[in-house]
Order: structure tokens, then sequence, then C-alpha cells
């Protein structure tokens, strides 16, 4: 019932070295990657937005977060570490240190939901899916600030055979 994405999700090990909130958050803002917050970790429940993509970035400790859903990938993370979290990926925050303080970003500072992976029908996963074709990729990588080549580079759509998956979403 998970959307996912067509794009890598990025790990950039001591992004911003050393972490520290403030520069976390001037890497983001600096950017274009907005409307950030300040938060102990991320919620510990799987969920994933289908309105925009997403940076975390570890200011402080360390966390561990699964991705993909419930039997998805565990990563570490450690302050200066940044994910770039395409819109549709799964995470949860599943372990953490003490003094864990997390700082996140959306590109030109999108408004974020928060789809929770349990209350997902297949109505609403349509809709999300739709919403997450259509984003457009973020102008600038939130840790380098170049073209996020990554993502650029990721076959299209087409190239990616969702064309029938895409004609099926308006399907009722």
């Amino acid at each position: 019932m998970l959307p996912n994405s067509r794009f890598p999700l990025l790990i950039y090990r001591g992004g911003v070295p050393g972490g520290g909130e403030q520069a976390v958050l001037g890497r983001f803002r600096a950017n274009n990657w907005l409307n950030n917050w300040r938060y102990p970790g991320v919620y510990t429940y799987p969920h994933f937005h289908s309105t925009t993509h997403e940076c975390l970035g570890v200011a402080a400790g360390w966390m561990e977060v699964r991705v993909f859903g419930r039997d998805g990938t565990r990563l570490r993370v450690d302050a200066g570490d940044v994910i770039v979290m395409p819109a549709g990926v799964s995470h949860e925050m599943v372990g953490q240190s003490d003094d864990i303080q997390m700082v996140g970003g959306y590109p030109d500072g999108r408004d974020w939901d928060n789809m929770q992976d349990d209350h997902i029908t297949e109505d609403i996963r349509r809709a999300a899916a739709k919403r997450i074709m259509m984003l457009p990729i973020p102008s600038r990588d939130p840790v380098t600030g170049n073209p996020m080549q990554e993502w650029i580079e990721a076959p299209s759509s087409v190239d990616a055979d969702l064309n029938d998956f895409r004609d099926g979403l308006d399907a009722v």
C-alpha cells in the first residue's frame, strides 16, 4: 500500500560536519529547504509525505530510522548526517540516543502531510501516489546546493514503465 518513489533515498554521512542545530538549519535554509522544524527525532510510527520531499539532518546524538515500511531497512544516522527522503518513502524512528535532535526541511518551504502507513486505504494510496508523481525535482540539494543529479538521472516515469500505473490511478 506504500507508494514509495522512483527517486533514490540519499544519505550524506557527515553532510554537515559535526552537526549542530544552527549549522544544519543554516545549510538547509541556504539551499532553499525551508518550513524547518526542530524535534527530538522523528515520529515513532511509519509514515510518509505525499505533498513534498523532506530532508532530515541530525543536529545532535544519533537515531536509527526504518525506511520502506515495517519490514524495511534500518539505518543509523549520527550528528552531521543528512537523509534526503523522497516523497512516498515510509520512515519511522526505531531507536535513538538520549540527546537526539533533528532538523527538517522541505524544498521551497512546501507544506507536508502525514500519511500514516496503518491508515492507508486503496483510495488514499491512489490519491497520494498521484500527488507524489506530480512533484517537481527540487532545484537544489539541501546539503551541497548543487542540482540533484541523482534524481535528475533517475528514470522518468515513462522510462521506469510507470505509465500503466499512472493511468490506473484514475480508474474507479
